[in-house]
């Protein structure tokens, strides 16, 4: 009885430490350079690894558990120009690797998602807040681990309900990206019962840095009364001009004062110090939301990759749309996707650049499923239908 109690342990010692056969995972990374437009300031110096950075960081996670299993992760990564071919670039990178991080504007991504070799593959939205690729324009093969803009704003809905600051005035501006931006918290400020008072476009052409302190009392002198002022600005042109310059003193919100925002530099509680200190000592700058998702997006393939012990792209989406799937994301809750538009559900920091005020959904908003859901648009909302064929 003893020798068979011995074989049988080393027998099985022998299974255990027998080598696996090593699998390799390569990953794509497409980053789309577009010109921004002229803005007031030069303070924020846009990173020029932006996005890139966190998915170095990301594949470096991987392969720390990676290396145990005999996954070997590699990340393959094109920048494009703004006249280069964004697709071919995307076709190369595809013939190499089914998975895809796109770092590009909404009508590359489009474009991209319909190419034939991207029909199999699966692609992830790292930069583009724009709602119809979670809606109508929404694709089978496209995920989002940036959040939408109707995210942010319902986020920061949530924090004004909280604080019964229920009457909002904004300021939005010019740009095609600031328009969006409003029309976000217009549905916002309607889906949980915000009024409203004012609206205003900032079209100044003048030097704010000189001229803030007498030009944006008389902008904001008419203004009706209200408890929050937002700012629609996401070039960050106009929006620091406004905060401590307006007529009535009121808190400040959007793109300046309290900032709804995939990730921030002031996120430090669960586990998030420890990976913010991480992308700091390898990248020697703070961590921004586009280095975040596509951190999330790598991480997804990553802890795909180890729970179903394969690579095999459809299988992974599979895992990835099904209730085993979850992401620790260093927000608190674990980061899954919805079935029904490839968005991932993760918690909104809404904060200022020294400290983190609220972490949205704020307790008290309930869902049937999921209390992520509260934040942007719900099944029942959605005009995706890609995902139920």
């Amino acid at each position: 009885m003893f020798l068979r109690v011995v074989c049988f342990v080393l027998c099985f010692c022998m299974y255990i430490v027998q080598p696996r056969a090593e699998e390799n995972i390569n990953i794509g990374y497409l980053e789309q350079v577009v010109p921004r437009p002229p803005i007031l300031s030069n303070l924020d110096e846009v990173p020029e690894d932006e996005g890139l950075a966190g998915a170095q960081v990301g594949l470096v996670d991987n392969s720390t558990t990676g290396k145990f299993l005999g996954h070997n992760y590699k990340l393959e990564s094109r920048i494009v120009k703004e006249d280069e071919d964004v697709l071919s670039a995307a076709k190369e990178l595809l013939s190499l690797s089914p998975y895809l991080l796109l770092n590009a504007p909404m009508k590359s991504i489009l474009e991209i998602s319909k190419l034939p070799e991207a029909e199999n593959a699966i692609l992830f939205n790292v930069s583009s807040l724009d709602a119809n690729l979670r809606d109508e324009a929404c694709s089978l093969n496209l995920f989002h681990t940036m959040p939408s803009r109707n995210m942010l704003s319902d986020a920061l809905a949530q924090f004004a309900v909280k604080k019964r600051w229920s009457k909002w005035s904004l300021i939005h501006g010019v740009h095609e990206t600031d328009r969006a931006y409003l029309l976000a918290f217009k549905k916002s400020a309607n889906k949980f019962g915000l009024e409203i008072v004012d609206k205003k476009e900032w079209a100044f052409d003048a030097d704010m840095r000189r001229n803030a302190a007498k030009e944006v009392p008389l902008f904001t002198q008419d203004m009706p009364d209200h408890d929050m002022l937002i700012i629609a600005d996401e070039l960050g042109d106009f929006g620091r001009y406004v905060i401590y310059n307006t007529w009535i003193p009121r808190p400040v919100a959007g793109s300046e004062g309290v900032i709804p925002s995939s990730w921030s530099a002031s996120v430090e509680q669960h586990g998030a110090a420890q990976l913010q200190s991480r992308f700091k000592k390898a990248k020697n700058r703070l961590m921004r939301s586009i280095d975040y998702a596509a951190w999330a997006a790598v991480r997804t393939i990553g802890e795909s990759v180890t729970r179903t012990d394969t690579s095999d792209v459809m299988k992974i989406r599979d895992y990835m749309l099904s209730d085993e799937f979850a992401l620790g994301g260093f927000k608190g809750r674990p980061l899954t996707y919805r079935k029904w538009n490839g968005q991932m559900r993760q918690p909104i920091p809404l904060s200022h650049s020294r400290a983190v005020v609220a972490m949205a959904p704020l307790e008290g908003f309930l869902h049937q499923r999921n209390e992520l859901d509260t934040l942007g648009l719900d099944k029942q909302e959605s005009s995706c239908t890609a995902f139920t064929e």
